[in-house]
């Protein structure tokens, strides 16, 4: 059921089960605020998407559900996307009560490792919204460098970072 783990998490493919905690991570706007996404507009359009997301069936990766080992809880997602254009994109949403713990360092470096060591990728690039300080900071910490800034149409103006063939942590 778990694909791999850190000290605190275990990973998994998404799971129908997950509809509800995404619908409510979804629905926080300070979780969305740099993201470009909308929230989900019921519990059934957070049902349906999970249904239909394929990623894992496509390329062997996706995003994955973080749950804490010590209570089985989720607490949010990370993990690998295939943007279609040849990228990998490392991304991560965590429950507002759980940002400023770590969690996202830990889970990204977790996910980087598993692409890097698992599933033999090359190169993985991370993109932020320019004004969420936060997620630079996260990017730049499991070793990632920025190598540009761009347009997102849905977010504005972003960072791209990126990181080849390096296993940390």
């Amino acid at each position: 059921m778990f694909l791999f783990e850190s000290s605190r998490f275990k990973f998994r493919n998404f799971q129908s089960s997950d509809a509800t905690w995404m619908y409510e991570l979804n629905g926080n706007p300070s979780v969305l605020k740099y993201t470009g996404d909308k929230p989900f507009e019921s519990l059934s359009e957070a049902q349906q998407f999970l249904e239909g997301y394929t990623h894992y069936e496509k390329f062997g990766y996706g995003r994955w559900a973080v749950i804490e080992k010590s209570n089985g809880a989720a607490i949010g997602w990370c993990g690998l996307k295939n943007n279609g254009d040849g990228e990998i994109d490392l991304g991560f949403r965590f429950f507002e009560k759980h940002w400023k713990k770590g969690f996202a360092t830990e889970s990204a470096q977790a996910c980087l490792n598993f692409g890097f060591k698992t599933l033999g990728l090359n190169r993985i690039i991370g993109r932020c919204s320019k004004e969420h300080l936060a997620s630079a900071k996260v990017l730049k910490k499991i070793g990632m460098e920025k190598i540009g800034e761009s347009i997102d149409d849905a977010i504005g103006p972003i960072f791209v970072f990126q990181i080849q063939g390096n296993v940390r942590g």
